[in-house]
């Protein structure tokens, strides 16, 4: 557990565990609003949502007001929500990214009402490593940058990196399979390469979830 206090709960949730009930994943038992709410013994209503395969920081609301002020300050983008992500590539230095999304990103853009969605993100590290995956290259760039989302859509980081094309690593949705099946086997684990690192709340609350051991071969 992150933070606990009258009114809000944190955990650092692992990649792999829901969030919460979902009909995209019915099968899945265990969740971690499901988790939390048998450890404290009471009822916890989510603020916001972090991918099955996202790290990182995950907040809940314990009483009905903290989720109607919290909520209402995620929707006015008030809370700053910054990520760690591996990106295929080398993008600028920074830079943000003004794309309208889809409103579904289960379903055909195609047809869909678009919503508007921007993220500001920094360039951190470039890495060039020794392996081919385009036939054209004998190596292969990557890229560790620091993302904030100034927009709450779905899946917005991995869809906007995306329209950069500068997808995601081990984005199996959004992604490119031969590049995240390469760098799976050059670091030796096989993940979503999204991390939320913090949250910062009105009132200077920040809540921060360090990356796992497995990121330490990008952060130097």
């Amino acid at each position: 557990m992150l933070h606990l206090d009258t009114d809000l709960v944190a955990i650092d949730k692992p990649a792999g565990l829901l969030v919460h009930p979902s009909r995209l994943d019915a099968h899945e038992a265990h969740t971690a609003l499901e988790m939390l709410e048998r450890q404290l013994g009471e009822r916890l209503l989510p603020l916001h949502r972090l991918d099955k395969a996202t790290s990182g920081v995950l907040l809940f609301a314990r009483t009905a007001q903290a989720a109607r002020e919290y909520g209402q300050a995620f929707e006015a983008g008030r809370i700053g929500k910054h990520y760690l992500a591996l990106v295929r590539g080398w993008p600028p230095e920074a830079g943000e990214i003004d794309y309208p999304l889809a409103r579904d990103p289960e379903q055909p853009s195609a047809g869909q009402p678009r919503v508007d969605a921007l993220t500001r993100y920094r360039r951190l590290r470039c890495f060039e490593w020794p392996f081919r995956v385009d036939g054209r290259h004998a190596s292969s760039r990557y890229s560790l940058v620091e993302v904030e989302p100034l927009t709450g859509r779905r899946h917005q980081i991995r869809r906007h990196f995306k329209y950069l094309a500068h997808p995601l690593v081990g984005d199996t949705t959004h992604g490119k399979g031969a590049h995240n099946r390469a760098v799976a086997q050059w670091l030796g684990v096989s993940r979503l390469w999204l991390h939320a690192a913090r949250l910062e709340l009105p009132g200077g609350l920040r809540i921060a979830a360090a990356c796992g051991p497995e990121w330490a071969p990008l952060l130097g």
